[in-house]
């Protein structure tokens, strides 16, 4: 009997818990809900869904000053040594044989160009004493005083003095046309001819090698900072002393000429190092790699107008300075451009 009430009194408690349960009102979850698209997918429009919604990230852009830290491999491949010998012209050590030897012409041609100037000017000046007797000589003829012998003797000596003015200014002009090419080679390995002849002992020239895309941005007076293999602790300050003036047609590389001075002698040509300068984009709109897509060849951002509508915006960008990209049109400042989630707005936008 007790058995038997005791079964009844759980059946009819598990009944009365069940009818409780089914009372209450199941709680409302977020049902994500289809967006609406229109102008050709630029416009995409959500409902107020959480979740959905969260996906998306966005910034606000601003101008700002972009400058990016950029590092490229050198090589010395000169060091200037003081000149026991000639106290006037120091010594250059190149690393390449064929530097050495346009290097070594191009002294010879200067120092010839240099004797050749004065010659010059000596045969202009026997050249206008010349022309002094020949008139004297003619002046003392038309008196009486003179004869037309002396007058021809003179001006055989004139034409004489003017032939050697006229050689050689004709050497002259030979020296400065052959000194051209040793300029020229010189020249395409990064060096200024001029610098070189003005070179002050204690000195090094490495050649870093650049993109064409950076020549406008990198300025010649520009400090860096270099790190040699030889010496991994130490830190050496150069100066940007020349951006080159011919673009590698196979690589599209410029050659920079950086100098730096040699203290303590520490530095070898053919030694390699790492140089480090900054480039600065100046005030402009950035935005993040993560926010651009590329549809067709054409770049694309989305910015929010609102609370769950995105519009789609072609943009122009510039170049890459680490993890973002410069916008040149399509864009303003206070844009709020999506950051986390363009690629499911790429699909939805463009129908994949």
């Amino acid at each position: 009997m007790n058995r038997h009430i005791s079964s009844t009194l759980i059946a009819a408690l598990t009944l009365l818990m069940a009818g409780c349960g089914s009372g209450e009102q199941p709680k409302n979850k977020p049902v994500s809900v289809k967006p609406t698209i229109s102008n050709n997918g630029a416009l995409i429009e959500f409902p107020s869904d959480t979740v959905t919604l969260h996906f998306f990230k966005t910034e606000r852009i601003t101008k700002g000053d972009i400058d990016a830290e950029l590092s490229a491999p050198a090589r010395v491949v000169a060091t200037v040594l003081r000149s026991k010998e000639n106290p006037g012209q120091n010594i250059v050590l190149f690393d390449n044989p064929d530097l050495t030897a346009n290097y070594t012409a191009l002294l010879q041609h200067v120092v010839n160009i240099r004797q050749k100037e004065s010659i010059i000017q000596q045969k202009k000046a026997i050249a206008s004493q010349k022309q002094i007797e020949v008139s004297r000589f003619t002046d003392l003829a038309d008196h009486g005083a003179g004869t037309g012998k002396d007058v021809t003797d003179a001006k055989t000596d004139l034409i004489a003095a003017q032939t050697d003015r006229s050689v050689a200014e004709t050497e002259l002009a030979n020296e400065k046309t052959s000194i051209l090419e040793h300029e020229a080679r010189l020249k395409l390995a990064g060096f200024d001819p001029e610098s070189l002849l003005r070179a002050q002992p204690d000195k090094v020239w490495l050649i870093c090698d650049v993109p064409e895309n950076l020549v406008a941005r990198i300025q010649e007076g520009n400090r860096c900072i270099l790190h040699f293999t030889a010496y991994p602790n130490d830190t050496f300050n150069g100066i940007i002393e020349d951006v080159g003036e011919v673009i590698d047609n196979i690589t599209r590389m410029v050659k920079l000429r950086i100098g730096l001075a040699n203290t303590g002698n520490k530095l070898r040509a053919g030694m390699f190092a790492n140089v480090q300068f900054g480039v600065s984009e100046g005030n402009s709109i950035s935005i993040p790699k993560s926010a651009v897509i590329t549809v067709q060849g054409k770049n694309y951002v989305f910015v929010q107008q609102r609370a769950g509508t995105f519009e789609r915006k072609e943009i122009v960008t510039g170049v890459q300075v680490n993890d973002r990209i410069l916008i040149y049109s399509g864009l303003k400042e206070q844009d709020a451009v999506v950051t986390e989630g363009a690629m499911q707005l790429k699909g939805l936008s463009f129908g994949y």
